[in-house]
């Protein structure tokens, strides 16, 4: 009988890249008075009770749910998009609920149909899973932040263009204008834009509407779209507005055609939204004063937190929205995360992000009041 030859089973894909903060962890917890990590923007706040009530009310599920997400769903997210987005009209037949975006952003160029031979566009500092998900698709990941920057023989096989407006980890947002003239380079070759867009509830300065700012603009505004959603996707998630992150709740919309695809391909792989999660998206996305309380208590946060680092000696770049303060100290990113490591906080390499980030770090604003304040407290007094 004739040996059956070994093979190694699974992926060969790059180690998770947050592997490399473990000793910097380790480091920081040894810190007396305990670690503070602000690596990581996962919400710490509870998840509102008109949430959890709503998820509660619907716990009796005992059948299945739909991939489509249930009709009530699906208007209260065009009510949405009509109400907070400057999205008038949104079909709710163009509209899908996903299991948190990130699966959405791994999972988009495979379901799109995109393989060997293919571009997908993302930032020049971004989220590493836009790479991921054009890796697992056999496509190709290109780092531009506008398709003028590509030759034009790769500029001809772009067939996905990501966008991330507010941006992770640079909290960049990007004006009507130059979303616009995004769009049509892309219409111009054919390539779906894609816009992540799960930060623009968190807008401060000139962004903060609570301020007296304009709201960050969405690829779906008539401005942007010019009145159509052909090859057009808005990405949310309600993870960071709503603390609904344990929840896994998420949307997508925009182009008829696609959604209509991406329901169908769903619906074989069996993706789909629990019922009671859909339920209580609902009761979030019916409720803006959970949302501006939330708000309240990041900016709160992010007041403390920016004269702190510029006491350390960091300079902030961007951060106009998001949940993250984008900050160099003119060093290596790695001699910054073990400084900040020696005062007990962790904070998130901007190498990890792209090239563009070396010599960056990310901090997250998602602490405890109690955890910001004594992040602050020891940022101010290292330089004394």
């Amino acid at each position: 009988m004739s040996a059956v030859p070994s093979r190694t089973f699974g992926l060969d894909l790059p180690e998770y890249p947050w592997e490399a903060m473990a000793p910097f962890a380790k480091l920081a917890a040894a810190h007396p008075e305990g670690a503070v990590n602000l690596s990581i923007g996962t919400p710490v706040d509870p998840t509102p009770a008109v949430i959890t009530d709503a998820l509660a009310a619907a716990a009796d599920a005992p059948g299945y749910p739909t991939t489509h997400g249930t009709p009530a769903l699906r208007e209260a997210i065009a009510a949405w998009y009509a109400r907070r987005r400057n999205v008038p009209g949104l079909d709710p037949q163009d509209i899908m609920p996903t299991v948190g975006s990130k699966e959405l952003v791994a999972w988009l160029p495979l379901l799109l149909g995109l393989g060997e031979g293919d571009v997908v566009v993302r930032p020049t500092v971004a989220y590493p899973t836009y790479d991921m998900g054009a890796i697992l698709a056999g496509a190709t990941p290109v780092a531009a932040d506008d398709l003028d920057e590509l030759d034009d023989a790769v500029r001809a096989r772009v067939r996905l263009v990501w966008v991330n407006s507010p941006g992770n980890p640079t909290g960049i947002v990007r004006s009507a204008a130059s979303l616009r003239r995004l769009v049509d380079s892309a219409r111009a070759v054919g390539a779906v834009v894609a816009s992540d867009e799960c930060y623009a509830e968190l807008g401060w300065g000139d962004w903060d509407t609570a301020r007296g700012g304009a709201p960050v603009p969405s690829i779906l505004d008539p401005e942007i779209s010019g009145g159509s959603n052909d090859l057009l996707l808005s990405v949310y998630s309600l993870s960071k507005q709503s603390n609904m992150a344990g929840y896994r709740a998420a949307f997508v919309a925009g182009d008829s055609g696609i959604i209509a695809n991406l329901v169908n391909s769903r619906k074989h792989a069996g993706m789909i939204v629990p019922a009671p999660v859909q339920a209580a998206m609902i009761a979030a996305l019916s409720d803006d004063g959970h949302v501006a309380a939330q708000k309240d208590k990041y900016r709160a946060r992010r007041e403390l937190l920016v004269p702190a680092l510029q006491a350390f000696g960091a300079t902030i770049h961007h951060s106009e929205a998001g949940l993250y303060l984008w900050a160099t100290t003119g060093e290596d990113t790695w001699a910054t995360i073990e400084r900040l490591a020696n005062l007990g906080i962790v904070a998130g390499p901007g190498v990890i992000y792209g090239d563009a980030g070396a010599g960056f770090i990310r901090i997250a604003l998602t602490g405890s009041d109690e955890r910001v304040a004594a992040a602050a407290a020891r940022l101010s007094g290292a330089n004394a």
